[in-house]
């Protein structure tokens, strides 16, 4: 049997929001959840689809790859499908709500305990031009909190332990029965996790964790653009009671080149050339991301002419396909000239059609044998 289209599970369109993706997803949970459906198999069903989709379209990742593969991009063989674990944060999409309904019991969230993941962290990393270009491996010093050496993380000081919370005996959580819903609320006395520690640790004074440098070996793919970001899953700060690590997002930003300017997989540059190359053709010195390339040009090339070279380019971030490198022609137009050049480029004036000379600096040097002959003759 074919899996329904997540978007249309939710309720949205392709180009919804993250914001419209979770209120659909709010909305469809609190209307399908088994404690205001008891014994209905479709709910359940309807339920966990919504989950399903949610937790596809809520990662940037994930919905990406959906949107380019369908399923096949988000199937269990990629390590997605229905994951009970998404409901451990569900008492922030909900609102409060999550506690009420009771969630972390239904699936076995990791709100029971007091479990929590570990925050994300963000890493931002500059490289050059052509480090961007043939990718790069460096390594990254992230300062996280991690579990405390001295207590393995649990913050009881060494020889004790914590031990069940007296209020709720080691639930984390408080129950009370109203009308056909149990209302489940997180125990005050423990925050949720179960239990107290009564002795805490000196070195992480009972938090479990302590600030810390890590080093890590990222690895930089070739193509990769400025604003592009990489996800090292588990790589940042870590959970709290047994929690998940959260996760570490490498920001890239890629200097810009003198020359070379990208606009997609794409690279442009101008290429000054001197008029009689255009007009008679020739050979120029292309700069490209592997070194100065000759280019032939042909005879009566136009100025602002552009040139492609095919592949030359970036290479795209894939690894499938490579841009092309767009060569613009610019006149060359030199600021000094010598007496034999000035002649003859006077002569080529008065040779073009429709040629019309500025009129002569009166000075020795602008002047050519032919005024001064003329002059002595007058």
């Amino acid at each position: 049997m074919s899996k329904r289209d997540y978007y249309e599970i939710l309720g949205v369109n392709r180009h919804a929001t993250e914001a419209e993706i979770k209120s659909a997803y709010r909305k469809l949970a609190l209307k399908y959840h088994p404690d205001r459906n008891a014994g209905q198999k479709d709910a359940e069903e309807r339920f966990k689809e919504a989950a399903e989709a949610y937790a596809v379209l809520a990662d940037r990742e994930k919905r990406a790859a959906y949107d380019r593969f369908g399923h096949a991009g988000v199937s269990a063989g990629a390590g997605v499908g229905f994951d009970p674990t998404i409901f451990a944060d569900f008492g922030d999409i909900l609102g409060g709500l999550g506690d009420i309904f009771g969630f972390g019991d239904l699936f076995g969230g990791s709100r029971r305990g007091g479990a929590r993941r570990g925050a994300d962290l963000r890493y931002d990393l500059e490289i050059t031009f052509q480090e961007s270009a043939r990718g790069v491996e460096t390594t990254i010093q992230i300062p996280r909190q991690e579990p405390c050496d001295r207590c393995n993380g649990s913050g009881a000081a060494p020889g004790s332990g914590p031990v069940a919370c007296p209020q709720c005996h080691g639930r984390g959580q408080l129950r009370y029965q109203q009308g056909f819903l149990t209302v489940t609320r997180t125990c005050g006395h423990c925050g949720g996790a179960g239990r107290v520690i009564t002795k805490p640790c000196q070195m992480c004074r009972g938090t479990g964790q302590t600030a810390k440098e890590r080093k890590l070996t990222v690895k930089i793919p070739a193509g990769i653009a400025s604003g592009q970001q990489l996800r090292l899953a588990g790589e940042g700060e870590s959970g709290t009671a047994g929690g998940r690590a959260g996760d570490l997002y490498v920001v890239v930003h890629v200097q810009e080149h003198p020359i070379l300017k990208r606009d997609g997989d794409d690279l442009y540059c101008d290429v000054p050339v001197n008029f009689p190359t255009l007009a008679l053709g020739g050979e120029i010195q292309v700069p490209t991301l592997d070194g100065e390339e000759q280019v032939r040009i042909k005879e009566g090339s136009a100025a602002d002419e552009v040139i492609t070279l095919r592949g030359k380019g970036m290479p795209n971030v894939s690894g499938r396909s490579r841009g092309d490198l767009h060569v613009r022609l610019r006149v060359s137009v030199p600021r000094k000239l010598t007496r034999e050049q000035r002649t003859l480029l006077e002569q080529l004036a008065q040779s073009l059609p429709d040629a019309k000379l500025p009129p002569r600096r009166d000075d020795d040097e602008s002047r050519t044998v032919f005024d001064r002959v003329k002059d002595i003759f007058s």
